[in-house]
């Protein structure tokens, strides 16, 4: 069963234009993608300095991805 939280940002996302809709799926897609790829660079770590050095502490994870990737990834999904 979906929850009541859910389905109130629904209606709230729903309420937004279509830009802004658009600009919000971006920037899950990018959250998600940077949390993917941290948890299999995790994996991949072989020892704990490695791994504290793929935490989001790191400037350049949060930076996010490059500028004309976020532009293209709604076409990514669809």
């Amino acid at each position: 069963m979906i929850s009541p939280n859910l389905l109130e940002i629904e209606r709230s996302v729903l309420a937004l234009s279509v830009e802004e809709q658009l600009w919000l799926l971006e920037s899950i897609v990018r959250q998600i993608r940077e949390k993917e790829y941290i948890k299999d660079k995790l994996a991949d770590a072989n020892n704990s300095e490695e791994q504290l050095e793929l935490t989001p502490s790191n400037s350049k994870i949060q930076l996010g991805t490059d500028p004309i990737n976020d532009e293209f990834a709604i076409s990514e999904i669809l």
